[in-house]
């Protein structure tokens, strides 16, 4: 948690020196290590796809962001939106909730930083989720630091 507090508080001092941008690909983590990959559909709506990997899991996730910025930090914004997910997952998950798989809809909550002059977008979430099958229920352990190349 103190590695993320950091992380917000890096992302807000170096906020004044901020530019927008359209797509970007990169790595997320710490739950697990993934691909992200965003792209903004509208100047205030972006679609994030991601697919990470876990111990003995692979999820899929789509979300759907609404940003938000900073008046007074160019290039930085917050963001918040709905989004959907499947997770796979080995056999011992099988052994404890009868599936190899789980379906869900996911809720996403966020800082976005674009640094100035580098093709370089960093953003920090929380991304709880409510599973329909196999782990059924409600999970708030995922989201992490994302660290993307802009396109």
């Amino acid at each position: 948690m103190r590695i993320l507090l950091a992380i917000a508080a890096f992302l807000l001092a170096l906020a004044a020196t901020a530019q927008q941008y359209n797509k970007a690909i990169g790595i997320k983590f710490p739950v697990g290590v993934g691909v992200t990959y965003k792209k903004f559909i509208t100047q205030k709506a972006a679609m994030e796809f991601q697919a990470l990997a876990g111990k003995e899991s692979f999820m899929l996730a789509g979300l759907y962001e609404f940003h938000f910025p900073f008046t007074k930090a160019e290039g930085l914004s917050w963001y918040v939106g709905p989004g959907i997910h499947a997770g796979f997952y080995k056999n011992d998950y099988q052994k404890t909730y009868s599936s190899k798989m789980d379906l869900g809809i996911d809720g996403v909550l966020g800082l976005d930083y674009k640094f100035n002059g580098l093709p370089i977008n960093l953003s920090l979430d929380w991304q709880p989720s409510l599973s329909f099958t196999g782990n059924s229920g409600a999970n708030s352990a995922y989201g992490g630091v994302a660290v993307r190349y802009t396109l």
